[in-house]
């Protein structure tokens, strides 16, 4: 036996021509992945992106990976089947706001209530990109776009409220510039055993540039982005004196040294066994002069349905024996047509 040699990034590159737009968020997340996937400690081997349609979903031809690109909106039903398979396997699932949210969303809320072990980069740029600009399920209501030329009228998905309300054990957002506090999140996401969602606020510079400019650009982010710390309490802010105190069943934004102090503010505890807590953070940034948190935001322990689907089989077989295919397809329920 000799010692395994140890990745790098560029064991995770590939040959093929990165076809995005010179400037796309796209580029700070693939380097955060090939990044992190050297650090896993999994052999490159055991890894397996798959993917949707959209300019996101280009990823498994950049990860010198196994990689499958499937349909739009059907990654999740394809890693699902792939992990339950293959339960040895790392599926990694690249999608974006439209792919997993619009034609997607039955299989992204299924995905989620079954706890599939399987870690999912939804690429949120708040615009359709590789059909050239419509309105996607997450812009924002009045969005001018080539499908809504006076003004969207639809009400956005908050992604990670959406995924709360399908179960979700484990949510998280981060920043595509931001990229050490991007690529400490993929390492949480990769450590968790079911279903990890993890919405990564990405910039399309060509059909919606600036859409996260509030949390991107440095001399403002500060003031407008929550870092979330399990165990830490929920302070923001350029100079780290404003906090989330609750009051009743709201809560409010306070400054500190106001009438408020750090003991009076709500501390961050990812492990809450109800997601209400988790479901305030996930809608937190649609109210007015809130900030826009970021991190983990709940992360509980659940058995994986690839676990559970295949105890049950090794529990019928052993209970039965190994079925006989040709039995079945033979079997008392046929019928002669004539």
């Amino acid at each position: 036996m000799t010692a395994a040699v140890p990745l790098t990034r560029k064991d995770f590159q590939t040959d093929q021509e990165v076809r995005w737009c010179p400037g796309c968020g796209d580029y700070a997340i693939l380097a955060a992945v090939q990044s992190v996937f050297p650090e896993l400690g999994v052999p490159r081997e055991k890894f397996a992106m798959v993917s949707g349609i959209g300019c996101s979903s280009r990823f498994p031809y950049y990860m010198n990976t196994f990689g499958f690109h499937t349909i739009h909106g059907r990654a999740p039903a394809v890693a699902t089947g792939l992990k339950v398979a293959r339960p040895d396997l790392e599926v990694w699932v690249a999608t974006g706001d439209g792919d997993s949210l619009s034609i997607g969303g039955n299989h992204t809320i299924h995905m989620l209530r079954r706890n599939v072990g399987l870690k999912v980069l939804l690429f949120n740029n708040r615009i359709y990109g590789l059909t050239k600009g419509q309105y996607s399920p997450t812009s924002e209501v009045g969005k001018k776009a080539k499908s809504t030329p006076f003004g969207s009228v639809d009400r956005p998905f908050a992604p990670l409220a959406l995924a709360l309300g399908a179960g979700a054990t484990f949510i998280a957002r981060s920043v595509d510039v931001i990229q050490p506090h991007l690529k400490t999140t993929l390492k949480r996401v990769a450590s968790h055993k079911g279903t990890a969602f993890t919405e990564i606020l990405q910039n399309c510079n060509i059909f919606n540039d600036g859409a996260w400019d509030r949390i991107a650009e440095k001399d403002v982010r500060d003031d407008n982005l929550l870092l979330l710390e399990h165990g830490k309490p929920l302070i923001f802010g350029k100079t780290k004196d404003k906090g989330i105190r609750q009051t009743g069943f709201d809560i409010e934004v306070v400054t500190l040294g106001d009438g408020a102090s750090e003991a009076d503010l709500l501390v961050h505890n990812e492990q809450h066994p109800s997601p209400a807590y988790a479901y305030m953070l996930a809608s937190m940034d649609s109210r007015p002069g809130f900030p826009t948190p970021v991190g983990v935001l709940r992360a509980v322990d659940v058995p994986a349905y690839e676990n559970l689907v295949n105890g049950q089989v090794q529990q019928v077989i052993t209970q039965k024996g190994r079925g006989d295919l040709g039995k079945l397809l033979r079997g008392p329920e046929t019928w002669e047509v004539s």
